[in-house]
């Protein structure tokens, strides 16, 4: 449910609303599925929805979506300071629904610390070349 979520977020971010297709298309499932899930997080009171209607998020789904977002956004851009090249996406995808919201925490300061300090990621680097001889 929090990929249904993330994604509504993000689309309701840009135009203030999203509907079933269009959900159903960017997560790559059928629209039965989209709904049955869209229900339930309308059950949670984290979206408004009606049938055939448009999709809103309340204040607490913003709130939560937006966590989402900067979660998958944390763990992208480790990946990325780690390194790792190939697959990106759908490791993000992997790791970022098994981290604790202390995890989350500490990689985005372990990310703003290479961001701060560029010269030792580069080492981090160095020593990742030097560990594979």
């Amino acid at each position: 449910m929090e990929d249904y979520l993330e994604m509504i977020y993000r689309t309701c971010k840009k135009q203030g609303y999203i509907r079933i297709t269009n959900l159903a298309q960017q997560l790559n499932v059928q629209a039965s599925s989209a709904t049955k899930t869209v229900q339930k997080l309308t059950e949670m009171g984290l979206l408004v929805y009606e049938k055939y209607g448009i999709i809103q998020l309340t204040e607490e789904g913003k709130r939560i979506g937006d966590y989402l977002l900067k979660r998958h956004q944390i763990v992208e851009t480790f990946l990325k300071n780690i390194g790792v090249k190939d697959n990106i996406l759908r490791q993000t995808e992997m790791i970022e629904h098994h981290l604790t919201v202390d995890t989350v925490s500490n990689i985005d300061l372990l990310n703003n610390f290479f961001e701060k300090y560029p010269a030792i990621r580069k080492q981090f680097f160095k020593y990742k070349k030097d560990c594979r001889l």
